[in-house]
């Protein structure tokens, strides 16, 4: 009888303490937002620079855009991240 009160009031405390945890912490993506921006900034300017030259082909644009696409799509939901905090 004991043991089980005790085990008890271990799982209620800890899913309280889980609860709040949850309730502090943001979602992952914004934290590393400047991290993101800078990366796909860096990446486009690359790839714009590189377009010019001769060395660019059909290869090399793949090779940039599997980077892009996924730091767009973080990029985009950051933003509408920052603007439903905002609202």
């Amino acid at each position: 009888m004991l043991l089980s009160m005790i085990s008890s009031s271990a799982i209620s405390s800890s899913a309280i303490s889980s609860t709040v945890i949850s309730m502090v912490t943001t979602p992952g993506l914004p934290q590393y937002g400047s991290t993101v921006v800078v990366g796909l900034i860096s990446l486009l300017s690359m790839k714009e620079v590189l377009s010019a030259s001769k060395y660019w082909n059909g290869r090399l644009s793949n090779s940039f855009n599997l980077p892009i696409i996924p730091l767009l799509l973080s990029f985009v939901a950051i933003v509408t991240f920052k603007v439903v905090t905002i609202i």
